[in-house]
């Protein structure tokens, strides 16, 4: 069954200004649409919207005939770059705004959580804006009142339920919201980027509740989000937006390789490449590139594969005793991994020859749990006393592993991934 339709959906805004500028125009726009029952002469101009270049039309299509439908139960993840168009087409489903043409076909109550302090009323509390909220959502009182303390404890802002919302920091205002969003019984629960505000446990906890009403309860998720870990442990079907337009839709692995492998900002791409090459500094390095096992240049990895983190060096003049350190960073700073080039007697880099050298830095399988993780250079010298840097890139580049074998769970928690034996020796009967 069809849950939400969209059809042909387009959104167009005028930049920097409201309405048309002249009342001419805007009498013409009303006369044409509303009398002569003719389209919007305005919708036959307009550019997409791309925030990195300067346009030579006022007019901009945040949104451009957008058509793809949701089925019950599916928990879809919209993914793009900023200013793709994602949380334009929320606001849509959700009401908040108007589309510019195209209709929307949702079957059941929609709860939205779209930005921190959606839906609530700054002056009223905690308690008031959930039964306000439930109100607004068609539900009777009686009915608010049954979930109330569920939602207060998944919360965990109980001390603060009868103080002013305002009051709330933006971690506490999202945490409520979000309970609010998905325990008042909504059949779509719509999810933008905001749970990105929450701490790392609430952020457990959210996916979870998202999970649960999904595959226990049946109801339809649509879930906006950066995180490639989280969009892939959660979602089952994915769409890729760009310039306000849909570019694919499908299973959400092949929709977020696609959206990974097309970024190209450091944080999010599996290459880095130095732009201050000095002519005049003896080591340095100029490029780090995360590869396949097919040596092929990528940013997504399944657990069970090996990454090889490809370093190149620039070599003017030997330097005694210099060595390299590589972190594994995940998203909140833990550094999970560091391996030394001394380590091993035979990795010594005061061995590489003058000119461009080639290192390989190799990832085995199933080492690594799901999740992103930043990959962090320094090097130095330990010839003198106390030693001294020779080149301190810091964080190059990002990539991203994931775990889609379901048949040992998919996409558990933890920073390791490593399969073990459960060996049974035998059985004691008593």
């Amino acid at each position: 069954m069809t849950a939400i339709k969209f059809e042909n959906i387009s959104k167009q805004y005028r930049l920097g200004l409201v309405s048309t500028q002249t009342l001419s125009h805007d009498l013409n726009r009303w006369f044409q649409v509303n009398i002569r029952r003719r389209e919007d002469p305005y919708f036959k101009i307009g550019e997409v919207n791309d925030r990195s270049t300067k346009g030579d039309s006022d007019y901009v299509w945040a949104l451009r005939d957008i058509n793809f439908e949701v089925n019950q139960g599916d928990v879809v993840g919209i993914v793009g770059k900023n200013g793709a168009g994602k949380s334009t087409l929320l606001k849509i489903l959700s009401k908040v705004t108007a589309p510019t043409t195209g209709t929307i076909k949702a079957h059941g109550r929609i709860a939205s959580l779209l930005e921190v302090g959606t839906g609530f009323h700054p002056e009223m509390t905690g308690r008031e804006n959930i039964y306000m909220n439930g109100a607004i959502m068609g539900m009777r009182k009686a009915e608010i009142s049954r979930k109330l303390a569920e939602i207060v404890d998944f919360s965990g802002v109980e001390r603060y339920i009868d103080t002013p919302t305002k009051r709330y920091s933006s971690g506490m205002t999202v945490r409520l919201g979000f309970a609010i969003a998905a325990h008042l019984d909504p059949e779509i629960l719509v999810v933008d980027e905001v749970l990105a505000v929450g701490d790392a446990e609430f952020q457990k906890k959210a996916i979870g509740k998202m999970q649960d009403v999904s595959k226990g309860e049946g109801r339809t998720v649509l879930f906006v989000s950066h995180n490639m870990a989280s969009l892939r442990s959660l979602c089952t079907q994915g769409v890729l937006m760009d310039k306000g337009m849909v570019v694919s839709s499908g299973l959400i692995g092949p929709i977020c390789d696609m959206y990974l492998k097309g970024a190209t900002d450091k944080d999010i791409c599996g290459f880095w490449k130095r732009n201050d090459i000095s002519k005049d500094k003896d080591f340095q390095i100029s490029e780090v590139k995360v590869l396949n096992e097919n040596e092929e240049l990528n940013s997504v990895f399944s657990c069970d594969e090996t990454i090889m983190i490809r370093m190149t060096f620039l070599v003017l003049k030997k330097i005694p005793g210099i060595y390299g350190c590589l972190y594994l960073k995940r998203d909140d700073g833990t550094i999970v991994y560091v391996s030394d080039s001394n380590d091993k007697a035979y990795n010594k880099l005061e061995s590489l020859p003058l000119g461009e050298s080639v290192v390989d830095f190799q990832i085995p399988k199933r080492i690594l749990g799901v999740g992103s993780y930043t990959v962090s250079l320094y090097f130095t010298s330990n010839f003198n006393i106390g030693g001294f840097y020779v080149d301190t890139p810091g964080d190059v580049c990002k990539f991203e592993l994931y775990d889609d074998t379901t048949n040992r769970g998919n996409n558990r928690a933890g920073f390791l991934s490593t399969i073990v034996d459960w060996k049974i020796k035998a059985t004691v009967i008593k």
